[in-house]
């Protein structure tokens, strides 16, 4: 089952387990080695942003996926920094796939 949603526009996405959201990458910037069961993707994905409530801290998301798993690197803002895990399935328990098919391109986006 595939582990990452290739968008229509090109661009990759995965939902992190750490962060509980979407992160997206592009092949402009991003060596993908083409497998979206076993992905790699190189370099690391650094995510950084800050939460629209006042007093809440930057949060850092810091990674690299190989081969289907993701390994949190320790500058983590979050419980999985410092771990490795495997990625979750495009799936309806982890995904809206209404919206993932639209990203796609529709139903005859292979």
């Amino acid at each position: 089952m595939d582990k990452l949603i290739r968008a229509e526009d090109g661009r990759l996405m995965f939902r992190c387990p750490g962060c509980n959201g979407i992160h997206a990458v592009t092949e402009e910037i991003w060596e993908f080695n083409g497998d979206l069961e076993k992905p790699t993707i190189r370099p690391s994905i650094l995510s950084k942003f800050t939460p629209s409530a006042e007093g809440i801290e930057r949060k850092i998301c810091h990674s690299f996926v190989t081969e289907g798993r993701i390994r949190f690197l320790n500058d983590c803002t979050h419980s999985l920094a410092g771990k490795t895990v495997s990625l979750v399935d495009v799936s309806e328990e982890n995904y809206n796939m209404e919206l993932v098919e639209k990203l796609r391109g529709g139903p005859d986006h292979e």
